[in-house]
C-alpha cells in the first residue's frame, strides 16, 4: 500500500474526522491491514479565503508546501489536504512537492458524473465561490453550479466561521435554510464544500440530497492506497 501524507490543521476538527473517514472507508480487519499515514497537523497557516479575497497578504501555499516536502522525506507517496479551499493551491502544491495531490473537487466531479447528476448547490466559503473553484473544476465534468444569494452566504460564513471553527455545534436550521434554496435554484444535489460543513453530516441526520466532498476525498485517498471497503460507494444522502 502507498504511504498517505495529510497536510492537517486546516481546521483541526475537520482534519481528525478525515483520519477517522479513512479508518472507516479501509477495507481492513486487523491494525496491520490499515493504511499508513503519515501527518503534519498545522493550524497556524495563514487563513486561505481571506488570502484568496485580498484581505491578507499572508500566503498560505509556501508553509502548505513545506509541510507536502517534510511529508516526502518521512516517505509518503501520495498527498491529501482535508480542506477544500485550499485546493486553490492544488497545482502549486504538486508541484512544489513532487508528489500528486488527491484533487477532492475533481474526483467530486467524476463522481456526480456517475451519478448522472448534471446541476449542484454549492455550500463553501467564500474563498472557494469567489475563485470559482467548483465552478470551473465541474464544468470540465458538464454540471453546472448553483451558489448561495448574499445573505444565504453570510449564513454559510457563519456555520463556518463563527460556530464549527470556534468549537460549537453548527445551527442545523440554518443550514437547512441554506440548502432550500439551492435546491429550489434547480440543484439536484447540494455540495458540502467546506470540510467544516462535513462535521454537520457527522453530528446531524441530514436530508436527502446531500454530497460531501470530504467523503469523496477521504474514499479516493484509501482507493488510490489500495484497501478501499466498497460498501462506501454510496455517499450522496437519501
Amino acid at each position: 500500500m502507498k504511504k498517505l501524507g495529510i497536510i492537517g490543521g486546516l481546521g483541526p476538527m475537520a482534519t481528525t474526522y478525515f483520519l477517522y473517514l479513512l479508518t472507516q472507508m479501509s477495507l481492513a480487519e486487523k491494525d496491520q491491514e490499515h493504511m499508513e499515514i503519515l501527518m503534519h497537523s498545522k493550524p497556524s497557516i495563514p487563513d486561505r479565503t481571506r488570502y484568496i479575497l485580498g484581505l491578507s497578504l499572508e500566503n498560505p501555499a509556501p508553509e502548505m508546501i513545506k509541510i507536502g516536502q517534510e511529508l516526502k522525506s518521512m516517505g509518503a507517496e501520495l498527498l491529501a489536504i482535508p480542506c477544500i479551499t485550499a485546493h486553490y493551491f492544488h497545482d502549486e502544491l504538486e508541484q512544489g512537492t513532487g508528489l500528486k495531490v488527491v484533487h477532492a473537487v475533481k474526483e467530486t466531479g467524476k463522481y456526480l458524473q456517475d451519478e448522472g447528476i448534471e446541476r449542484v448547490g454549492i455550500l463553501a466559503t467564500d474563498g472557494t465561490v469567489k475563485s470559482r473553484l467548483f465552478e470551473n473544476v465541474l464544468s470540465q465534468y458538464g454540471i453546472t453550479t448553483v451558489n448561495p444569494g448574499e445573505k444565504s452566504q453570510r449564513m454559510v460564513m457563519d456555520l463556518i466561521y463563527r460556530q464549527i471553527k470556534s468549537g460549537e455545534k453548527g445551527n442545523l436550521d440554518q443550514f437547512t435554510q441554506v440548502g432550500e434554496e439551492l435546491f429550489h435554484a434547480g440543484a439536484q444535489v447540494n455540495l458540502l464544500g467546506c470540510t467544516e460543513l462535513s462535521l454537520l453530516k457527522r453530528d446531524y441526520s441530514l436530508p436527502a440530497g446531500f454530497l460531501d466532498v470530504l467523503e469523496v476525498l477521504a474514499g479516493c485517498a484509501v482507493q488510490e492506497c489500495g484497501r478501499f471497503d466498497m460498501r462506501y460507494r454510496e455517499l450522496i444522502t437519501k
